[in-house]
């Protein structure tokens, strides 16, 4: 029987609808509209159809959103110091700076230079490091989304073994880590592969859980698979016929995972709703009203 399909676009509709409705509210209460700013510089297509998505969604939610877009020549003391100007305006709460940047700019000066508490992508050190401590201020979205994932499907994370494939700092180190938390979507026993380690599919066919985030256009086939695991595909491929794909070949995994995510229509959604949870996480932070989802 094939696998059970995680749906993470009918998910993400469910919370952009609900973080609407909670937009809604803090406004009326505090007269704030929740703002993100989003910073693009160059022309690649890509980040031109993730920063257009992104713009829809803050829209819908009933969030401000502005996109400031700068040529691909821009220097990096021009970037730093349009972050400074949006760091300090108080109607900005959030700030992402579109990544991959151009190679005249240095992408880690640029993420450490972003306000913390605007740091909706959650890449500052500062945020990285609470992270590591168990004590989460902003998570970076891809992981947030899978977390989010997993605790919608009630599939048991404590104590469930758990691959994670790939060590970015954008998936595969911060999902390790908040799989490492207590808690719900967490308790989980967690190994990482990367680039050196030996025979990654031998490791990945022990694990209830795959999390498959190398990059690398359906490189994970069924026999990296055992039998009923659940498998989270974060890659997103164009194959030469156009057609999307993940990391993960869907067609034969399927047919061994007991759950799945489909490539599109799995982590992106999530992606960009917890974008927008993260930006009203960081309004209702800079007006010092409590998050009612806060676990106390």
């Amino acid at each position: 029987m094939a696998a059970a399909i995680l749906d993470g676009k009918g998910l993400a509709e469910r919370i952009r609808e609900r973080l609407a409705l909670e937009a809604l509210e803090f406004r009326v209460k505090s007269g704030i509209v929740p703002g993100l700013s989003v910073v693009l510089v160059g022309d690649d297509p890509a980040s031109r159809v993730y920063v257009r998505n992104k713009q829809n969604a803050v829209a819908a939610a009933g969030m401000h959103g502005d996109v400031v877009r700068l040529p691909v020549e821009t220097s990096q003391a021009d970037l730093l110091k349009l972050i400074d100007d949006l760091n300090a305006d108080p109607a900005v709460h959030g700030i992402l700076v579109q990544l991959p940047l151009p190679r005249q700019i240095d992408s880690r000066a640029v993420i450490e230079r972003i306000d913390p508490l605007k740091d909706v992508d959650g890449f500052h050190p500062s945020n990285f490091g609470l992270l590591a401590q168990g004590n989460p201020r902003f998570v970076p979205c891809t992981p947030l989304g899978i977390i989010e994932l997993l605790k919608d499907a009630e599939i048991e994370t404590r104590g469930a073994r758990v691959v994670v494939l790939g060590r970015s700092q954008v998936v595969g180190k911060p999902v390790a880590l908040l799989l490492l938390q207590k808690g719900k979507g967490a308790d989980a026993t967690v190994t990482v592969c990367h680039t050196g380690t030996k025979d990654p599919a031998a490791i990945a066919r022990e694990a209830d859980i795959v999390i498959a985030a190398m990059g690398q256009p359906e490189r994970v086939t069924a026999d990296w698979i055992k039998p009923w695991a659940v498998v989270i595909d974060v890659g997103i491929h164009r194959k030469a016929d156009g057609k999307l794909c993940g990391d993960v070949d869907f067609a034969g995994v399927s047919q061994v995972a007991s759950r799945i995510t489909p490539v599109p229509g799995g982590v992106g959604p999530m992606t960009v709703a917890m974008l927008l949870s993260n930006t009203l996480r960081a309004a209702r932070l800079a007006a010092g009203v409590d998050d009612p989802h806060e676990e106390g």
